[in-house]
């Protein structure tokens, strides 16, 4: 049985990851003319994330250069996450020492803990963007996104730890 504590931190780690998931997807389908994009996982249509929180012209003219920020951080991080993955499967795959492996892992959260400090830090700022009936509506949606991902996957939603946390 989970205490509130872990089941807290589990749903604090799920909405951390479904916003990155959602700026990620909102910046593609900005930045990219020919390609569409798949549609945003938190949104409730076929739109994206910031589309459905019907922001203003001031609000994206706000949110552009803080989700550019954010996003060139956020995927040198990936990119650094993604060498230390290759290496854990060639350590593992070798039955390298234990002590080389650990010490792998531990490098491995340290980057995802800084990918959750990023997140945590562009949701405030976000936030600050945001009125409140869109704060509302935007929280709203990572809730209901989370529980419906969640419970359509038995458990096992995209943002969940095993897969990933994406």
């Amino acid at each position: 049985m989970r205490s509130k504590g872990m089941t807290f931190l589990l749903l604090l780690s799920l909405a951390i990851n479904a916003a990155v998931l959602a700026t990620v997807g909102y910046h593609y389908y900005r930045n990219t003319c020919l390609t569409p994009s798949d549609p945003c996982p938190l949104s409730p249509r076929d739109g994206h994330l910031y589309q459905s929180l019907g922001l203003s012209a001031v609000q994206l003219s706000k949110m552009e250069p803080l989700a550019q920020k954010f996003h060139g951080r956020l995927g040198e991080l990936q990119a650094a996450l993604e060498g230390k993955r290759s290496l854990l499967i060639d350590l593992l795959q070798k039955d390298s020492d234990p002590a080389a492996i650990e010490t792998l892992r531990r490098e491995m959260a340290g980057i995802q803990d800084e990918i959750q400090k990023e997140v945590i830090v562009h949701i405030m700022e976000s936030k600050k963007i945001l009125d409140p009936d869109q704060q509302h509506r935007f929280f709203d949606l990572m809730h209901q996104t989370m529980a419906a991902g969640a419970a359509g996957a038995g458990g096992k939603g995209p943002w969940s730890p095993t897969h990933g946390g994406k």
